[in-house]
C-alpha cells in the first residue's frame, strides 16, 4: 500500500474524545497534494496516526448538514 500524505489544513474541532486520548475531529484536510476536503476521522494524538473516516466536498457537507438538521428535527416515528 503506497504511503498517503496529508496536511491538515485547518482544524474546525472536536467532535468526541477517547479513553485512548484518540478524537474524532472536524478538519479540513489535502490528501496526497489534493484540494483540501471536509473530513471527519479518529485522529491519534499527535496527529500521526488516523482512523477511518469520511472526506466530504462543500456541496456532500451542505448536504449532509440539512439532513442532520431535518434527523434531529423530527422525533422517530
Amino acid at each position: 500500500m503506497d504511503n498517503i500524505s496529508f496536511d491538515i489544513v485547518k482544524h474546525f474541532g472536536v467532535i468526541s474524545s477517547e479513553k485512548s486520548c484518540w478524537q474524532k475531529e472536524l478538519n479540513l484536510v489535502s490528501w496526497s497534494g489534493r484540494a483540501p476536503k471536509l473530513d471527519i476521522r479518529d485522529w491519534a494524538p499527535d496527529h500521526k496516526k488516523m482512523g477511518k473516516g469520511v472526506t466530504l466536498t462543500e456541496g456532500e457537507a451542505a448536504a449532509l448538514a440539512e439532513l442532520l438538521v431535518s434527523a434531529l428535527a423530527k422525533p422517530e416515528s
